[in-house]
């Protein structure tokens, strides 16, 4: 019994897989250059000593027409030095701005409040976000903004991380599986997911849904912000796979803040439709079949144990190729151990408990 249901749950992973690479090697078509629109790049900051100056570093680098760019720090009252860093950073650069947002009401709590008043100085056609601790490769704007033909709404790309060690090497495979997963719903549309550390959308579509005072309350807010637009049903939501739309972010450092993103994440989860549930209940069943395999040992799980290992490996290799990246095969076996362990427990953490600290603030 135990195989058959096993079976059954890796053969549907594997049937969703096959779903998710379709709908990334979906093409899409691009502006030429001399249609490229008015932006405003956003970044909310708070308590981001260690990471503003680099990230300010790449933004400064982004290659976009001077006149056509504007990138607006948003430092969500720091306690720390990330008001000075900005301020003196900024001072000889008139594509920057700073504002401290004011205090929101109603749904516009924590990072969607800095987003949302940035969002309301800005003057670019597009909004484009990005997180303190990342940093854009230089074609990055202008690679988002080609992306933006007439009828589509957002554009969502790649993250990875730093892989200085394992425990950050497992982070970086788990960022391009975990997109790669979106992304290909999202091509077809049937948006899952999306990372606000690398998320672009039309500003008059943001004020079209109401933004973030009028989308419901998340501690993933780029998640609501995503399925607010996709309800619309009048526009298109894109996750191209291009080496150019492209972020660089800095790991968790330790268990702990990697166990508050994931729960953090988990938590939004719970607002996913139909098919996100589907989803997120093949993967579990499938690693409760590998956990369990010590305990039903046979030839034949085991084979199917590895086949769901194999399943992974060649669905983002592909991935990896079109992003000029290298993936590490010991890298990627850590990642499927943490992969089976986190999936598991996951579920049980976030439906016990879903309060969630994040920046020094508690949901």
């Amino acid at each position: 019994m135990f195989e058959i249901i096993f079976l059954v749950a890796v053969s549907l992973y594997f049937i969703q897989t096959i779903i998710f690479t379709i709908g990334l090697n979906k093409t899409f078509s691009k502006l030429s250059e001399n249609q490229l629109p008015q932006i405003s790049v956003i970044v909310a900051a708070r308590n981001e000593e260690e990471n503003i100056f680099e990230c300010m570093t790449a933004l400064d680098g982004l290659n976009y027409p001077e006149d056509k760019i504007e990138i607006i720090i948003a430092n969500d009252h720091s306690t720390d030095s990330t008001e000075k860093i900005i301020r003196d950073f900024i001072k000889d650069k008139p594509r920057f701005k700073t504002i401290i947002p004011v205090k929101g009401e109603g749904n516009l709590k924590g990072k969607a409040n800095a987003i949302d008043k940035a969002v309301k100085i800005s003057n670019g056609e597009l909004i484009l976000t990005t997180d303190a601790d990342c940093s854009p490769n230089p074609e990055w704007a202008k690679t988002v903004a080609l992306y933006f033909t007439k009828d589509v709404a957002m554009v969502s790309g790649y993250t990875t991380q730093y892989e200085r060690n394992l425990f950050e090497a497992m982070q970086s495979v788990d960022f391009v599986y975990l997109l790669s997963v979106a992304g290909g719903v999202m091509n077809l549309n049937k948006p899952l997911s999306c990372i606000g550390n690398n998320m672009s959308y039309r500003k008059s579509v943001y004020e079209e849904v109401g933004g973030y005072n009028s989308v419901k309350f998340s501690v993933t807010e780029d998640f609501a912000l995503l399925m607010a637009m996709h309800k619309l049903k009048k526009y298109k939501i894109i996750h191209p796979v291009d080496k150019d739309l492209f972020v660089i972010s800095k790991p968790c450092k330790n268990v702990k803040s990697l166990f508050h993103q994931k729960k953090r994440w988990g938590v939004g989860g719970l607002q996913s439709e139909t098919a996100g549930f589907a989803v997120m209940t093949s993967g579990w069943l499938s690693h409760l079949g590998i956990l369990l395999l010590p305990f039903f040992f046979s030839a034949t799980a085991f084979y199917i144990s590895l086949f769901k290992i194999i399943t992974d490996f060649f669905f983002i290799s592909p991935v990896y190729k079109k992003l000029a990246l290298k993936l590490n095969l010991k890298h990627f076996l850590v990642f499927e151990i943490y992969f089976v362990i986190y999936v598991f427990l996951l579920p049980f953490i976030v439906l016990t408990n879903k309060k969630v600290i994040w920046k020094g603030r508690e949901f």
